[in-house]
C-alpha cells in the first residue's frame, strides 16, 4: 500500500503551480519536526536528503526513513525509463530544498569578514549536485516557492544568483531557527526583495561617510594627541556610529522618546562624543586628568554615562548611556530595569516608545553567563521591555591575546542569543551599505515583534585590547594583515567617488570641517538639542543634596491604617481561596480588628499599603515572593477553582500606583542587576529584591560590588533598591543561614548605603516607609528574619505602626534597674530573643540586652542614649549567631568601643565577643552541632 502511495504521489503534478508554496511550508515544517506533518508527506519527504544529512548520502537513517529510503530506490530505479512529469517534480522540490539551504546556512559562505581572515569550510548544501541538480538544470525554470524574486517562475540560474546576492554577501543572516512562521516569512521577504542590499540616495550615503568620518576624526585626533593612552578606540569598527545614528533617528521615526544603551568601553568615547554630543573639550578635561565630579573617587573616562536629547523625523529623543563598570556584560540587565521603569512611568506596556540598546564584545558576548540570563529575562512578566537590540562588536579575537579557540565552543559568539530564537544578522563592517540595511530590518523587526534581535558587527581592531598594548606579540598574522588593511571610511569614500556619489575633493573635506569643529570644541553630534525638553526625563532635583539622617516621620493616622488593612484583606467572591491561606488571612482581619498581635506579615504588607496611598508605586520581584519563601506574605492569593491570580494590594482604590509583584525566574546576578536599574531610574518608588535565601545573594555579588555599593561615590548616581535577605541560624546547614553580613559591611563607607537587622514586624513597617518617603535615596540591606516571622514574641501593635517610627537602636524591653545593671550585651536580629530567653530562665536581672538594628551608618548617638544610664556598667559583650570571622564583629567592634568609651573610659578596651568560633563555613551543617553552638554562645554572652 505504502508503495502505491508513493507511486501514485511520483506520478501526480502536486508539486508544481500554485501548489509549491504549500509544498514548501510543508517541507519546512517537515524539517523542524517531522511527526507534525501527515504521514503521506512525511513518508515523500523521508526519501529526500535533508539539508542536514552532510556530502554523503550513507549517513545513517532511522528506521522509517531507510524504509523509504530503499522504497525510493525501488522506484527511481522502475520508473527511470518514463522519468518524465515524475522527474520534473522531484527536481522541483529540490529547487526548494535548495533555497531553503540558503536561507539556513547561506550565512556560512557570507563575506563577512572585512580582513578575509575567517575560515570558512565548505557549505555542502549550497551545491547543486547536493540535491541531485546539475549544470543543464541552470536553464531551465522553476516555480520559485516563497523566495521573494519577483517572479513565480524563474530559470535556475536567475534562483540561484539572487541567493547568492542574498544570503552570502555582506550579510549572514541566521533566521530559520525562529519556530513563529510569521516572523520567519516577514525577515525572508526583508532581505529576498532586495537581495540584501537596497539602494540607498546619494543623500544618505554621504551622511553615513560624514558618521564615518567622524568616527575616524576623532579617533585619529586623540591618538595624535595622546600616544600610548587608555581609550579604547574604535578603529576597525567604525560602521558603529553610522549604525547608532541609524537606530536612534529610524527610532524616533517609530515614536520613541528613550533610547537606553549599555555598552561596554570599545567606542564609547567615540559613542559620547559623536552620538550623544558630548563636548569635546570636557573629554579632553578627562584625557588632562582634571577632577569631574566634586564629591566621591570619580572613574575612569571609558566608564562614565552621560545623557543628552537629539532631534529625530518624529522629535526630540532622550538618550541614556548607561554607567559601566570593567565587569563587561552586567550592564545589560541594569539597562534592561532602567528601560522597564521608564516604560512603566510611561505606561507604555508594549515597548513602543523606550528602547535598549545593548552593546556587546564579542568575547564577553559568549563567555559572560548573564547574558544568557539577560535574554531568559526578555519575555517574562516581570522583566520585558518589548524586546532589545544587541550589537556585537566582533574583533574576531576578544581581547588581543585571546585565540577564538579558546574563547567559545561555537560557530559565533552570538548562538547564545538562538536560546530565545532572536533573528542574527552578522554584517561585514566594511561595507556601511550593508550595515545601514541590518540595522533598518533590525530596528523594524524589534518594533514589529517587540522581541530581541542580534546585530554582528564583524570588524577588527586596529590596535591592541588598549593603546598601550602591542597586539603583534600574541596576534602576528591578524595584525600584518590589519597594518596593510584601508579604513571603513577609507574603503567607502573610495567607493562613493568610484560611483559618482560625491567628489575626492568633497570627501576630503569632510575630514577638515571634523578636524576643525574638534579643534574648536564645538559640539559635533549632528542632531544635539542645546535646550532639552526635561519632560522627556526623570527629574532627580528632589532628591540632590540630602545628607544623612536615619529619621522621617513614618507615622499613619490609625483609621487610615485600619481602612487600608480592611481592603488588603478582602477577597472577592469567586476567588477560592486555599485553606491555610484563608486562615492567613482570616488572623489579618483579627489583627486589623486588635484581635491578634501583628506579625511580620501583616506589617510588612501593610507596609506597601500605605505607600500605594501615598502616591509611591512598589516594585517587589525574586523568588517565591508572591507568597514569600517562608509562606509569611501571601500577597498573591491563587483561585482554588481556575489557578488564576489576585493580588488584593493592586486593588487598594481606583486610579491609585502601580503594585508590581513577580517571582523571578532563578537568576539572581540579572534579576538583582536589573532592580538597580529600575531604582536608579524610578526615586519615588519602593524597588525590592528579595533573595529566596540571604545566602544567595552571592551569585549576584558583582551587582553589589560594582553597582550598589560603589555607584554613586563613582558615578554619583542615586539609587534607594532594597534588598531582602533572610538572614538568621535555624540549623539549616552552610547554604541557608548567612546573608554574609560581613561582606556588606565591609563594603561601607561614606554613607554608600543601609544595613539594618530589624527584629519586630513595627520596626519592618516603619523601615520601608522610611526608605521612599525620605527624600534620601540609598540603597537599603535588611537582614530580614526567617524564624521571627512566626516567633510568639516578635509581634507588635496597630498604635506601634500607627504612632512610631524606625529605632536604629531599640533599648531593653525588660523593666530592670538601671544602677543593678553591670553588663550590657549589644546583638542585632533574632539571637535576641533566645538571650531574652535566657534571661528570664535564670533570672539576670543584671544584664540588659540592646539591639542595634541599624548596622550601618552606626547609630553612635542613638546606642549612647540607650546605655547612658547604666552608670555602673564594668563591661559590654557583642553577642552575634555568626562565626567569629564574619557577621558585624570584625566590621562594627570599634564603632561599639567608640560609644562605650563615651559612657566610661577604658569601657572600650573591655569589649568582648559571644559567638561561634572562626569557621571557614558560614554554619554547622549537623543540626545536633548547631543546637550546641547556640547554647554556649548565648550562655558566654551572660557568663564571659
Amino acid at each position: 500500500m505504502q508503495q502505491g502511495i508513493m507511486e501514485l504521489m511520483w506520478r501526480s503534478s502536486h508539486v508544481s503551480g500554485s501548489n509549491v508554496h504549500y509544498v514548501e511550508a510543508l517541507y519546512e515544517q517537515y524539517l523542524d519536526d517531522p511527526s507534525a506533518v501527515p504521514d503521506e508527506w512525511r513518508q515523500y519527504f523521508d526519501e529526500l536528503p535533508r539539508p542536514d544529512d552532510g556530502p554523503s548520502h550513507d549517513v545513517p537513517l532511522t528506521p522509517v526513513r531507510e524504509q523509504f529510503h530503499q522504497l525510493g530506490k525501488q522506484r527511481r530505479t522502475a520508473l527511470a525509463p518514463a522519468a518524465g512529469d515524475g522527474e520534473e517534480n522531484r527536481k522541483q522540490v529540490r529547487v526548494l530544498q535548495l533555497i531553503n539551504a540558503y536561507r539556513f546556512r547561506g550565512h556560512q559562505k557570507a563575506n563577512i569578514d572585512p580582513l578575509g581572515l575567517r575560515s570558512q569550510l565548505p557549505v555542502p548544501d549550497l551545491d547543486l549536485s547536493f540535491h541531485q541538480l546539475a549544470k543543464q538544470d541552470l536553464d531551465t525554470e522553476f516555480q520559485t516557492g516563497s523566495f521573494f524574486l519577483g517572479m513565480d517562475k524563474a530559470p535556475l540560474k536567475e534562483i540561484v544568483d539572487a541567493l547568492e546576492q542574498t544570503y552570502c554577501r555582506s550579510i549572514g543572516c541566521e533566521i530559520m531557527h525562529i519556530v513563529d512562521t510569521e516572523e520567519k516569512r516577514w525577515l525572508q521577504q526583508r532581505f529576498e526583495s532586495v537581495r540584501s542590499a537596497p539602494s540607498f540616495s546619494n543623500e544618505v550615503r554621504q551622511h553615513v561617510l560624514e558618521r564615518l568620518t567622524a568616527a575616524e576624526g576623532l579617533e585619529n585626533y586623540l591618538a595624535s594627541k595622546y600616544p600610548g593612552t587608555k581609550r579604547f578606540g574604535l578603529e576597525g569598527g567604525e560602521s558603529f556610529i553610522p549604525m547608532m545614528d541609524e537606530l536612534i533617528q529610524r527610532g524616533g521615526g517609530y515614536g520613541v522618546k528613550e533610547v537606553v544603551i549599555g555598552m561596554a568601553h570599545r567606542g564609547r568615547l567615540n559613542l559620547l562624543v559623536n552620538i550623544l554630543g558630548k563636548n569635546p573639550g570636557e573629554l579632553i578635561d578627562e584625557f588632562d586628568g582634571k577632577k569631574v565630579i566634586e564629591r566621591g573617587s570619580g572613574d575612569v573616562k571609558y566608564h562614565q554615562g552621560f545623557s543628552s536629547n537629539v532631534m529625530t523625523p518624529g522629535g526630540e529623543v532622550h538618550l541614556a548611556l548607561a554607567f559601566n563598570p570593567s565587569h563587561l556584560e552586567i550592564v545589560s540587565p541594569v539597562v534592561e530595569g532602567s528601560v522597564r521603569a521608564r516604560q512603566d512611568r510611561r505606561d507604555d506596556s508594549d515597548g513602543t516608545k523606550v528602547l535598549p540598546i545593548n552593546v556587546h564584545g564579542d568575547a564577553a558576548f559568549a563567555g559572560q553567563g548573564v547574558v544568557m540570563e539577560t535574554f531568559q529575562m526578555s519575555q517574562t512578566r516581570a522583566y520585558k521591555t518589548g524586546g532589545t537590540v544587541h550589537i556585537v562588536i566582533n574583533n574576531q579575537v576578544g581581547f588581543t591575546t585571546s585565540n577564538p579557540l579558546d574563547a567559545r565552543s561555537t560557530e559565533y559568539c552570538t548562538d547564545i542569543a538562538k536560546m530565545v530564537q532572536a533573528p542574527i544578522f552578522h554584517v561585514n563592517g566594511d561595507d556601511p551599505d550593508a550595515v545601514l540595511h541590518a540595522t533598518q530590518v533590525a530596528l523594524d523587526y524589534r518594533q514589529q515583534f517587540k522581541k530581541d534581535v542580534v546585530i554582528d558587527l564583524v570588524c577588527y581592531r586596529r590596535r591592541g585590547h588598549n593603546e598601550a598594548d602591542e597586539p603583534s606579540g600574541t596576534q602576528p598574522m591578524m595584525y600584518r594583515k590589519i597594518k596593510e588593511h584601508p579604513s571603513s571610511r577609507a574603503v567607502y569614500a573610495q567607493r562613493l567617488v568610484e560611483q559618482g556619489v560625491l567628489s575626492e575633493e568633497d570627501a576630503k573635506a569632510m575630514i577638515e570641517t571634523y578636524r576643525e569643529d574638534l579643534m574648536a570644541g564645538n559640539h559635533v553630534a549632528n542632531a544635539l538639542v542645546q535646550e532639552p525638553n526635561t519632560s522627556l526625563f526623570v527629574d532627580w532635583k528632589p532628591y540632590l543634596g540630602h545628607e544623612w539622617t536615619g529619621h522621617a516621620d513614618t507615622s499613619v493616622p490609625m483609621k487610615k491604617l485600619q481602612r487600608l488593612a480592611a481592603r488588603m484583606c478582602e477577597i472577592p467572591d469567586g476567588v477560592e481561596v486555599q485553606r491555610q491561606v484563608a486562615k492567613i488571612y482570616d488572623d489579618r482581619r483579627k489583627m486589623r480588628a486588635g484581635g491578634m498581635a501583628l506579625n511580620w506579615g501583616f506589617a510588612e504588607t501593610l507596609a506597601y499599603a500605605t505607600l500605594l496611598d501615598d502616591g509611591h508605586p512598589v516594585r517587589i520581584t525574586g523568588q517565591d515572593v508572591g507568597r514569600g519563601t517562608f509562606s509569611h506574605r501571601h500577597a498573591v492569593v491563587h483561585n482554588q477553582k481556575d489557578g488564576s491570580a489576585y493580588v488584593p494590594l493592586q486593588h487598594m482604590a481606583d486610579g491609585q500606583p502601580r503594585f508590581t509583584i513577580h517571582d523571578s525566574f532563578l537568576s539572581e546576578e540579572a534579576v538583582l542587576a536589573f532592580e538597580y536599574g529600575y531604582a536608579t531610574t524610578a526615586p519615588n518608588d519602593l524597588v525590592i529584591w528579595e533573595a529566596q535565601f540571604g545566602d544567595f545573594f552571592n551569585g549576584a555579588q558583582v551587582v553589589v560590588d560594582q553597582f550598589i555599593s560603589s555607584g554613586e561615590t563613582k558615578w554619583g548616581r542615586l539609587c534607594g533598591l532594597t534588598m531582602l535577605l533572610p538572614h538568621g541560624y535555624e540549623g539549616q546547614g552552610p547554604e541557608h543561614s548567612s546573608a554574609r553580613l560581613e561582606r556588606f559591611l565591609q563594603m561601607c563607607a561614606e554613607h554608600n548605603m543601609q544595613v539594618c537587622v530589624p527584629t519586630t514586624p513595627a520596626q519592618i513597617f516603619h523601615l520601608l516607609r522610611r526608605q521612599v518617603i525620605r527624600k534620601l535615596r540609598k540603597p537599603l540591606v535588611v537582614m530580614s528574619p526567617k524564624s521571627l516571622l512566626r516567633h510568639k514574641d516578635a509581634t507588635s501593635s496597630l498604635d506601634q505602626l500607627a504612632e512610631g517610627r524606625f529605632e536604629m537602636v531599640l533599648p531593653d524591653q525588660a523593666n530592670l534597674e538601671a544602677t543593678k545593671v553591670e553588663r550590657i550585651i549589644l546583638c542585632a536580629g533574632k539571637v535576641y530573643y533566645d538571650l531574652a530567653a535566657w534571661r528570664e530562665e535564670n533570672g539576670r536581672d543584671d544584664v540588659a540586652i540592646l539591639r542595634i538594628e541599624q548596622l550601618y551608618p552606626f547609630p553612635k548617638e542613638e546606642l549612647f542614649e540607650a546605655i547612658e544610664a547604666y552608670t555602673n556598667v564594668t563591661d559590654i559583650v557583642w553577642c552575634q549567631e555568626e562565626p567569629l570571622n564574619q557577621g558585624a564583629w570584625y566590621p562594627s567592634q570599634h564603632h561599639m568601643r567608640a560609644v562605650a568609651e563615651m559612657l566610661q573610659e577604658g569601657l572600650g578596651g573591655r569589649l568582648k565577643f559571644a559567638g561561634r568560633p572562626a569557621s571557614a563555613a558560614p554554619a554547622a551543617g549537623y543540626m545536633s552541632v548547631h543546637i550546641e553552638q547556640q547554647r554556649q554562645l548565648v550562655e558566654d554572652a551572660f557568663n564571659l
